[in-house]
């Protein structure tokens, strides 16, 4: 066999909800195009249709051009018709579903992941990616060579970032807002802030030019180093806001007009309670890392607003909210879905980010503090996530809700207070009895655990809590560097 053409694919590339490898690491070209293959099949078994027609855009790395080319190939053979719209955000090619009224859609990206890693998150259902059910068939269909043949076709689509921008402009503000937009030289810095500037803001461009070496930090809303560079440009331009988007665009992070960072599952709240005056009875949707502040809300209360906690991922969320019919669906880590007449279900940053402008206009004159303000003070950590092996971390995480569960029967306190409560919907989520808590799961995407703590007393409590995780999860000896710590 010729070497060039051996397909090398990692299994465990194959998450939760998407797909993601170290590129050409852990998969070679050809193993991309057999994974195009594996989505073609998969693709015209769903829809019964010999020919569906599936939309495909990339993001900006150095190699994401190149991926996309050897998926389409593999969509193809399969009888796929493939219309590329080519450098895109993941929203934009979600909204192109709808827009071109496509059978499926493929966007080539690592997201957040740190250069080096390729990826592909894949839908059918329009609005949805991929359930955990739909990735492990297509890991089956992918790994045991079950492929349709058939003779596709390939077409590209040209001006679709214009109509995409254009999609999102149609809002306005009355109020100018002053903002700085961060993009960490990804792809939303051609999309970001041309959208921001269009609904009536005032916009200072911070690292909006692309440069796929991501040379001063890696596009993550998340990432500390992003934030404080956002906090430092908010200061110094005396800004009402700030927005970081990730490498794709599906996520925001907000620094307030002070550079003080807020977590987003408290932007998500503001948000909520925002929408409730106009949708009451409305239901919100948000994941096991969020504040406990959405179960105890005067003002969600007040409009008969139902909170719903689910499991992390925006494939789960989004499905959540779909089910369920919900108005919203917040994640800590910036994925925010808002569902029609808001939206069209998936999660969009830059359409979170016009949701938080809305906001503050509609609360004019007061600025994002004040309004974080109305809130009950809870300290939260960051996102943390210490190194786990893809073959242990579920095995861990199982070790932890095991533990979890023998402390609460046993009545055990944890930083003097007992366990109220134990939520095992996603890893193992535990409330102490004044509200405080602490979350352990398995990362959807990468071979790492997702540590998470808040308290509503202090912060010295908040980090307690995670010195109490940290060292059950040294006892497991599975578990090694964290990429940050508090």
């Amino acid at each position: 066999m010729n070497k060039s053409k051996f397909a090398q694919i990692d299994p465990f590339g194959f998450r939760e909800y998407d797909a993601r490898w170290l590129y050409p690491k852990d998969i070679n070209a050809e193993g991309i195009a057999k994974v195009g293959r594996g989505l073609g099949t998969q693709i015209i078994t769903k829809t019964r249709k010999k020919t569906p027609r599936v939309v495909v855009g990339h993001d900006y790395r150095s190699y994401s051009e190149e991926v996309k080319k050897k998926l389409i190939e593999g969509l193809i053979s399969t009888g796929c018709n493939v219309e590329d719209i080519g450098l895109s955000l993941s929203p934009m090619t979600y909204f192109s579903q709808f827009e071109l009224n496509a059978d499926s859609i493929a966007m080539v990206t690592a997201s957040h992941n740190e250069n080096g890693w390729t990826g592909i998150k894949m839908g059918i259902d329009k609005g949805l990616t991929h359930s955990s059910e739909e990735m492990k068939d297509l890991k089956e269909i992918v790994l045991n060579n079950n492929f349709v043949e058939g003779k596709g076709s390939y077409k590209k689509i040209d001006g679709f970032k214009e109509i995409y921008i254009q999609h999102l402009s149609k809002e306005k503000i009355k109020n100018k807002i002053k903002v700085v937009v961060a993009c960490g030289n990804g792809t939303a810095g051609i999309f970001a802030p041309t959208i921001i500037r269009n609904i009536g803001c005032n916009v200072i461009e911070l690292d909006c030019n692309l440069d796929y070496n991501f040379p001063k930090y890696n596009p993550n809303p998340e990432d500390l180093k992003m934030l404080h560079a956002l906090s430092d440009c908010v200061k110094k331009n005396q800004a009402d806001i700030g927005f970081a988007f990730d490498g794709d665009g599906d996520r925001l992070g907000v620094v307030d007009e002070n550079g003080n960072e807020i977590f987003s599952d408290k932007i998500g709240l503001l948000i909520a309670r925002n929408l409730s005056f106009e949708y009451k009875n409305s239901k919100f949707i948000v994941d096991v890392k969020s504040t406990g502040l959405f179960k105890t809300d005067e003002v969600l209360k007040k409009n008969s607003c139902k909170t719903i906690y689910w499991k992390t991922g925006h494939s789960y969320i989004k499905r959540k909210v779909s089910e369920e019919k919900s108005l919203a669906g917040f994640e800590k880590s910036g994925h925010f879905f808002f569902n029609k007449p808001l939206g069209l279900g998936y999660d969009d940053g830059i359409l979170s980010a016009i949701q938080v402008c809305k906001l503050l206009d509609k609360n004019s004159p007061k600025k994002i503090s004040d309004l974080m303000n109305e809130l009950p003070t809870t300290y939260q950590s960051p996102t943390m996530a210490p190194y786990c092996s893809d073959e242990e971390k579920y095995k861990v995480v199982d070790i932890m809700i095991k533990k979890f569960k023998e402390l609460f029967e046993r009545k055990a306190k944890v930083t003097g207070k007992f366990i109220s409560e134990i939520l095992t919907i996603n890893g193992v989520r535990f409330t102490l009895e004044d509200g405080s808590w602490g979350l352990i799961r398995a990362s959807s995407n990468k071979p790492s655990l997702v540590i998470v703590t808040e308290s509503v007393q202090s912060r010295i409590e908040m980090k307690a809590i995670f010195n109490f995780i940290d060292n059950l999860l040294k006892a497991t000896r599975k578990v090694g560097k964290y990429d940050q710590k508090i």
